[in-house]
């Protein structure tokens, strides 16, 4: 049963995902978190955004912003990697209440952010960094990193490919640190895989059925559920 939520989730959060713009890992955060501990609810949900990454990435391969991509990747990956080690070191319950503070955080951040960032190498920089950051701690720092692209003015698929070629790269080197600082094993392995296959297909399925939503109102329904989740992962710390 606890197998089954996570996929139907998988799906849901794709869905949510691709009519807000933002949210979909985290909001899946808490339902990984009472599904399969703690302690390996971020690794398998960065084994399942890999996936969903690459299939982004491949789709504009040819657009991709190389040179943005690497001065993002210059910052982010050293600090997904050193906030992948915290999470393996960190007791999990900081780490939980870690992962509630970062959804509030990333819903101001969201609700704050309609001013554009300025189109510079400094914004790539601190983005990378502070993206990667949460990315190795708490799973995701993708409003941070989507704002950060989106300040590049880029055509929609060049946008969405290079995003994904930074996350992508984020979430194979966080995949490494994972399974050798945490115990990852093949079913952890497995269910990430699957969870990453049903995102795909939400995700597909956004496209189709999200079209006539009125995107604005159904952010703000998203961030508030994320804000309610945030407020009792951090309180509660499970």
């Amino acid at each position: 049963m606890e197998i089954l939520i996570l996929f139907v989730g998988s799906f849901l959060a794709a869905l949510v995902s691709g009519a807000a713009g933002f949210g979909g890992s985290l909001l899946l955060l808490p339902v990984a978190t009472a599904c399969v501990g703690a302690d390996m609810a971020v690794p398998v949900l960065t084994i399942a955004q890999l996936i969903g990454n690459i299939a982004r990435m491949t789709t504009g391969w040819k657009q991709i912003d190389w040179k943005s991509v690497g001065l993002f990747s210059i910052t982010s990956l050293p600090l997904a990697a050193l906030g992948a080690f915290g999470f393996a070191l960190l007791p999990k319950d900081i780490v939980t209440r870690c992962i509630g503070l970062a959804l509030i955080l990333l819903v101001i951040f969201k609700i704050l952010s309609k001013r554009d960032l300025p189109r510079s190498k400094g914004t790539l920089l601190v983005g990378g960094a502070v993206t990667g950051g949460l990315s190795g701690l708490c799973g995701s720092g993708g409003p941070i990193g989507a704002a950060v692209f989106l300040s590049l003015d880029l055509a929609p698929v060049a946008y969405i490919a290079s995003e994904a070629a930074t996350a992508t790269a984020m979430h194979i080197l966080k995949t490494i640190i994972y399974s050798k600082l945490t115990n990852m094993n093949y079913r952890a392995l497995l269910i990430g895989l699957t969870m990453g296959l049903c995102m795909i297909i939400g995700t597909y399925v956004a496209k189709h059925f999200i079209k006539k939503m009125e995107k604005g109102k159904f952010q703000k329904y998203v961030a508030v559920l994320l804000w309610i989740v945030g407020i009792y992962m951090a309180v509660c710390g499970a």
